[in-house]
């Protein structure tokens, strides 16, 4: 049997807590509906109280719970973790986990692209290794440190994602996680409400160093004007600093990135030889991406060329870009349309990309009632982006991939701006809400179309994604014999 994740007594020197009974925990969740048998129940303050659901953790299971005070309904000699607070707790549960643990760790910030890097590194570094990952996109105050209180105790890589909405957060995320490596996806305009400038947000993004161990990495993009930010930060630190891109000169080199309907290839050169790999998902973003993991893999010391290998395996996670066939004849293969899911996140720098993989798709001629294929945009708002925001959505209308796109239809009061800057004949909807673009969602797709849903989380275009995934039945495409 292998040793539990916490003990009672662990946990309370962690934490400084006092324990009833003396229990053992196999993991640790925030959760009552995902929670496991076994694990410690951490009862967290959010829009509810945790200490509300401790009875029902415990009758599904729960090892024990952490607690600030005795809940109500709860038996007098259940297991518990008494701590002053909750979240406080949950912090030093995750500085004990990650104090006791060899495993070399990656911290990934960025404006675009932190949890699918996160997602394809956890993935390559999978195949060398016992690799532990943030869930979700867990990346916040308790995201970071649920993700250490969950490090098992021999993992040999964890892959920390660490973000923020607001000046100072990251660097205190970073402390608590001391990545030997620390790699910056982009610095884009997301979050400007609470910040002055992209050279503010740089600067914040250049935080994740703060927690460097002794003789760490930085691991950045060199084809973003705010490179010069992020490296003085870095040397600042102490940090050795790798640089990726396909623009600039950078230590692994992007020299060319090829879009398929079902995969990008890319040719690459990193310590004076070329190499080349293909990722299993179209799309540019992806393949920088790609190019910031490969240093990472480097800078931890593992191997890049089965690195290489492994991300043709990866196909990027539920609403970050990944795709599925609607089939909406089970009898008839060609009556169906592609659906691209992007719809947890957006701003112009991931829109842009977004676009660039629906202008790279190919619709199917002649299977549907329109005579073409089309590509179609569903696009949600764009949020936190402050002052400039409608002028923002609005020069969505001119990048150059638009160009490909049949029909946008808008979502949400400030894609109004992009509704009314696009050519007439470009124009499908604009809706208020999601709700009342999904409740027309069978008008929205026909045979032979691909389907791109975009938008901030708050937009709630998934709605959209659901509703279109219900026109069928849905697959991924990589159960379609795709490569």
């Amino acid at each position: 049997m292998s040793a539990p994740l916490w003990t009672a007594a662990e946990a309370a020197a962690a934490t400084g807590g006092t324990v009833n009974g003396d229990w053992q925990a196999t993991g640790v969740s925030i959760d009552t509906r995902s929670l496991a048998p076994g694990d410690l129940f951490v009862a967290l303050t959010d829009r509810r109280d945790g200490h509300d659901f401790v009875a029902d953790a415990l009758a599904r299971g729960a090892a024990a719970a952490m607690v600030s005070r005795h809940p109500e309904g709860v038996a007098a000699d259940a297991p518990l973790l008494v701590v002053p607070d909750v979240l406080e707790g949950l912090a030093a549960l995750g500085r004990a986990g990650r104090a006791r643990s060899a495993a070399r760790v990656v911290g990934i910030t960025g404006s675009v692209g932190k949890t699918s890097t996160k997602e394809m590194l956890a993935a390559v570094l999978g195949a060398q290794g016992r690799t532990h990952a943030a869930e979700k996109s867990y990346n916040n105050h308790w995201g970071v440190p649920l993700t250490l209180a969950r490090l098992p105790r021999d993992a040999d890589f964890a892959v920390i994602e660490i973000g923020m909405n607001r000046p100072g957060e990251i660097a205190p995320l970073s402390r608590l996680a001391r990545p030997h490596v620390a790699l910056i996806t982009t610095v884009a305009p997301a979050h400007l409400e609470a910040f002055e400038s992209i050279e503010g947000i740089a600067r914040e993004k250049a935080d994740i160093v703060a927690g460097l161990e002794p003789g760490g990495i930085a691991v950045l993009n060199a084809d973003i004007d705010t490179l010069p930010i992020l490296r003085a930060r870095a040397a600042e630190a102490g940090a050795r600093i790798r640089s990726f891109g396909i623009g600039a000169v950078a230590d692994i080199r992007g020299l060319s990135v090829t879009l398929a309907a079902d995969a990008t290839v890319v040719k690459a050169r990193m310590d004076g030889a070329e190499l080349m790999f293909k990722i299993a998902s179209p799309g540019r973003h992806f393949a920088m991406n790609a190019l910031g993991v490969l240093g990472a893999v480097e800078a931890l010391g593992a191997d890049t060329a089965l690195a290489a290998v492994a991300l043709a395996r990866w196909a990027p996670p539920a609403g970050r870009g990944d795709r599925a066939r609607v089939q909406l004849d089970l009898y008839d293969e060609a009556a169906g349309f592609d659906l691209i899911d992007d719809a947890f996140n957006a701003n112009p720098a991931s829109m842009a990309a977004a676009l660039d993989v629906l202008a790279a798709a190919d619709p199917v001629d002649g299977v549907g009632r329109v005579s073409r294929g089309r590509r179609i945009a569903v696009l949600g708002d764009m949020l936190e982006l402050g002052a400039g925001e409608m002028a923002a959505h609005a020069a969505l209308a001119g990048e150059p991939s638009m160009a490909a796109v049949a029909r946008v239809h808008c979502v949400g009061p400030r894609m109004r701006s992009l509704w009314e800057a696009l050519p007439q004949d470009q124009r499908g909807a604009w809706v208020e809400t999601a709700e009342d673009l999904a409740a027309r969602a069978h008008t929205l797709a026909d045979p032979g179309d691909v389907v791109l849903v975009k938008g901030s989380k708050g937009s709630r275009v998934s709605l959209v994604v659901d509703a279109l995934r219900k026109l069928g039945q849905a697959t991924p495409n990589q159960d379609r014999g795709t490569e």
